[in-house]
């Protein structure tokens, strides 16, 4: 490694279940990031702080005032603009090292399917059941990691699924269409660092994958950050599920 990189790297390197051999691992990685909003902002900068080799970010929407709270890689006069463009930018001067490519439109099938192909692991922070679900069936048909995370007023949510969909549940196991009657944070309010807390857990989540010292298990972890505690439920594999049942 360049001496740069060495020093940039010394407080992975000094981990002994990371090291040199799992920064290299890392460094030629590529992660996709679905959502660029409270949860993918941070998820992608500490992604690219940690010298991720690529960066794919996706997000068809433009930046609002309503974002600036929690959406931290965006200030006022980023208004109007497509996130994943500013924060493309953003991500770049944080690590010139890393290739960052912004998505700024929606991907239909083909073009999802595709970008999920040219990932190492997959990072959903959207904020809809349908796109969710999309990613996840686009996971499971290419065996990749997804690291999924949602937030909604003081509560946070994260589970980690796959690769290996033949023996554990997808994302569909642990929801099903019915759900997406569920709320959202425009509508209930969120407190701004919790989408933080998740993006942080997402990308520390994605890191250990890459790094082969994941130890990732089929649980839903919930936080609460009125009470400052998490909880775990483990996830069963749904003998109906439609995704994964054919893996």
């Amino acid at each position: 490694m360049p001496a740069d990189t060495l020093s940039r790297d010394a407080r992975h390197l000094a981990l002994p279940q990371v090291g040199a051999d799992g920064q290299r691992k890392i460094s030629a990685g590529t992660a996709l990031l679905i959502g660029m909003g409270g949860i993918g902002c941070p998820a992608a900068t500490y992604l690219a702080s940690s010298g991720i080799g690529k960066l794919l970010i996706c997000d068809f929407d433009t930046v609002d005032e309503t974002n600036l709270g929690r959406q931290v890689l965006y200030g006022p006069g980023h208004v109007g603009q497509f996130k994943a463009e500013v924060a493309a930018a953003r991500l770049r001067k944080v690590n010139p090292d890393v290739e960052v490519t912004a998505i700024a439109k929606r991907l239909d099938e083909a073009a999802l399917n595709a970008a999920v192909v040219e990932a190492d692991v997959v990072l959903d922070g959207c904020d809809n059941f349908a796109t969710r679900f999309q990613v996840n069936d686009a996971c499971v048909a290419a065996s990749r990691r997804l690291i999924t995370g949602s937030a909604i007023r003081f509560e946070g949510q994260l589970a980690v699924f796959g690769p290996d969909y033949a023996r554990s549940p997808c994302y569909r196991c642990l929801y099903i269409e019915a759900d997406e009657s569920l709320g959202n944070c425009a509508g209930n309010g969120v407190l701004a660092p919790v989408p933080g807390v998740v993006g942080t857990l997402m990308a520390a989540e994605a890191l250990k994958f890459l790094a082969g010292i994941d130890e990732a298990a089929p649980v839903l972890r919930l936080y609460d950050a009125l009470a400052t505690e998490f909880r775990h439920l483990g996830i069963r594999k749904r003998e109906n599920c439609q995704a994964c049942a054919a893996a």
